[in-house]
């Protein structure tokens, strides 16, 4: 089963695209980056350990090392050949076993993001790899897709979605501000909603609780 199977058979009505936590009933939105000054943005420092503990945190909470993933990378094309340049640097720098890139696959479908496309011209290639969760080194990851608005390197500026199909759940870090988790279930996201409630995004809290009534 490939990804899109996947996704249409689990997720039928989600359209994979921030923000998640908004095109799906179940979920949690949690905030990772607090207290926010660009004057003291650098490696290490401490907003930037903030947002690095909660991420990995969430994540550790939603997958098991022998859980299987999705690891699914989409690659906005503008026409410009540029963002294909490095577009195996999100699966080749943290797989461990380089071997299972020989199963990384692609499709090429509509730009995700069609209103922003008065042309109907650009296109959204989609690159995902079957794994375990044990198979990628995730925290130096997770670090580079929090990196990516922060002008820091390593950095994954590409979107990056963690489909746990052993648990049928999508992780999502949409920037250093915050990530989605979504589940087909309310149980199966339960402990993580007791364990993390003060790091639920405060905007959407009501509609969160409303979940797991």
């Amino acid at each position: 089963m490939t990804a899109h199977e996947y996704l249409q058979h689990t997720f039928p009505t989600l359209k994979l695209r921030p923000p998640l936590f908004y095109s799906w009933d179940i979920g949690i939105r949690f905030e990772l980056g607090v207290n926010y000054d660009y004057h003291y943005v650098y490696e290490n420092c401490p907003y930037l350990q903030g947002v690095y503990t909660r991420a990995i945190a969430l994540f550790k909470a939603s997958h098991s090392p022998n859980d299987d993933i999705f690891i699914v990378v989409d690659v906005n094309d503008f026409g410009d050949s540029r963002a294909f340049k490095r577009k195996l640097n999100a699966f080749s720098k943290y797989v461990k076993n380089k071997s299972l890139l020989y199963k990384l696959r692609q499709n090429t479908i509509p730009y995700v993001f069609p209103e922003d496309d008065e042309n109907e011209v650009y296109r959204t290639h989609r690159f995902f790899l079957k794994c375990k969760t044990s198979d990628f080194a995730y925290v130096p990851m997770l670090k580079a897709i929090c990196r990516q608005d922060m002008g820091l390197k390593p950095r994954i500026f590409h979107r990056v979605y963690f489909i746990n199909t052993s648990k049928h759940t999508i992780f999502h870090i949409y920037d250093d501000r915050g990530c989605d988790l979504l589940a087909t279930s309310p149980e199966t996201i339960r402990g993580i909603y007791d364990s993390y409630p003060h790091w639920i995004l405060d905007y959407d809290r009501a509609k969160i609780d409303q979940v797991f009534l």
